[in-house]
């Protein structure tokens, strides 16, 4: 089962650690099942599953709700799947077109031929016909790189990045959506490469505090001498009720008082000499934390310092530190494109990739909870928590989890997790946020709670 985890991150200090906060998604369980390639001698030996230390056996049962035995033979199957798909790309280059375990546990090759099929087939392993084989691919990434280094910087800089995607059997290039983005045009010769428009990534940086950048909190005053830790999230959407109150949606784990009877932790925009001094933006008002409706947010209540610095306009952190405006709210949907800010990785973009999904998570103090949201592919990193999602220039939703907990950055994440599918992350829908604080106001703070946008935008 891929491992998510909470995307806060606590600051000891002088030093930034991902919060030991664990999610695990239930929409990747699978064993192995008896038409998987027969197990052969693993090059390096692994432990006997009676030899496994009883720590270890704790965590496989717990975080990837495995035997240990399962494990195990999930470790060597995906080390025998690498040499064979070695061996079979040397053998059969124009054939190949990629190999990786799938989210039920099977391991699959992806080949251009129905020969290739039959031969990958008759080893024992799972087959995928894919139309482009893995060097043309590869090539065509080689053209698009040399073509992308030929154009003047003004125009290369709306380009945020590119990606081969294997399990889709294409190169998906992010460009900002900007006049200069828009207007792009890729070369005829580069084929196979699918371009996604991303918000952001031309213009001035506004400094000033707005969704996906940092704030602190602490479960009592940073004055208190006995502090020991300060955690670290990111603000999500700018917010107002229908009393006018400045508001701001982020993450429920972010409020360390989740759960508890003193409520109204501070959060501070923090400042990196002197963690003390950090000025006050505002207070936790409201808390959720899986319970009967299984969402994940909380609600801070801005003070005036936090709109005078510009907390009360429909903005969120950009590609490249710009600005992003947001124009209205949106659903999820399984294949939408869509960007996330948050304060370790900035602005990553991937696509929606289910719609619902139902995970656990773990409290530091070992409480498990239901959690439900929708899942992507973007990157990202402890501290991302509470963090704004959007499709377009829709507010979509808040960062939640990820299964990149300990990366130190995105391409880390991603070239260690290729070979499981790629990045993860747990989104909590907006629309299902400001329903249930308005169903919870009972006519006072946060009725008819809404997301600051601009409707007429661009």
């Amino acid at each position: 089962m891929r491992k998510l985890a909470a995307r806060r991150a606590t600051v000891v200090p002088a030093s930034i650690k991902a919060a030991a906060v664990a999610l695990a998604s239930t929409l990747v369980l699978g064993p192995w099942c008896v038409s998987a390639p027969a197990l052969a001698n693993p090059a390096t030996p692994q432990l006997k599953a009676e030899q496994l230390p009883p720590e270890l056996v704790e965590a496989i049962g717990r975080d990837l709700r495995m035997s240990p035995q399962e494990y195990l033979d999930r470790a060597a199957r995906a080390q025998q799947l690498r040499d064979y798909a070695g061996r079979f790309h040397t053998q059969h280059p124009k054939d190949f077109a990629g190999a990786w375990i799938g989210s039920d546990g099977k391991p699959v090759m992806a080949v251009t031929s129905a020969n290739a099929a039959k031969i990958a087939g008759a080893d024992g392993y799972q087959t995928h016909i894919a139309p482009i084989s893995a060097d043309d691919l590869q090539g065509s990434l080689d053209q698009l790189l040399r073509w992308i280094s030929s154009l003047p910087r003004a125009v290369s800089n709306g380009i945020n990045s590119v990606v081969i995607d294997v399990l889709n059997n294409r190169l998906v290039l992010d460009i900002a959506d900007t006049a200069i983005g828009r207007m792009l045009n890729l070369p005829t010769l580069i084929a196979n490469v699918k371009v996604m428009l991303s918000p952001g990534g031309g213009g001035p940086v506004e400094h000033r505090p707005m969704a996906g950048d940092t704030y602190i909190s602490a479960p009592t005053s940073l004055d208190d001498a006995g502090l020991k830790t300060v955690d670290v999230c990111s603000f999500g959407f700018n917010s107002v009720d229908s009393a006018g109150n400045p508001l701001n949606v982020t993450a429920g784990h972010c409020d360390p008082n989740v759960g508890k009877s003193n409520v109204g932790a501070g959060v501070y925009l923090p400042n990196l000499q002197n963690l003390k001094a950090s000025q006050q933006y505002g207070s936790f008002v409201k808390a959720n934390l899986g319970g009967g409706n299984n969402l994940d947010y909380s609600v801070i209540k801005l003070n005036d310092k936090a709109v005078a610095a510009g907390m009360d306009k429909p903005s969120m952190r950009g590609a490249n530190g710009t600005t992003v405006t947001l124009t209205g709210t949106a659903e999820p949907i399984t294949g939408a494109p869509i960007c996330k800010s948050g304060q370790s990785s900035t602005f990553t973009c991937g696509f929606v990739v289910a719609d619902r999904v139902e995970s656990q998570l773990f409290t530091a103090t070992g409480e498990s909870k239901t959690i439900r949201g929708f899942a992507t592919s973007a990157c990202t990193l402890g501290g991302d928590s509470g963090g704004a999602i959007v499709s377009g220039t829709l507010a979509l939703g808040i960062t939640s989890g990820s299964n990149a907990a300990e990366a130190p950055d995105c391409k880390a994440a991603n070239m260690d997790l290729a070979q499981y599918g790629g990045t993860a992350s747990l989104g909590i829908p907006i629309r299902d946020i400001l329903a249930d604080i308005n169903a919870k106001s009972g006519g006072g703070l946060g009725s008819k709670v809404r997301v600051r946008v601009q409707p007429n935008a661009g």
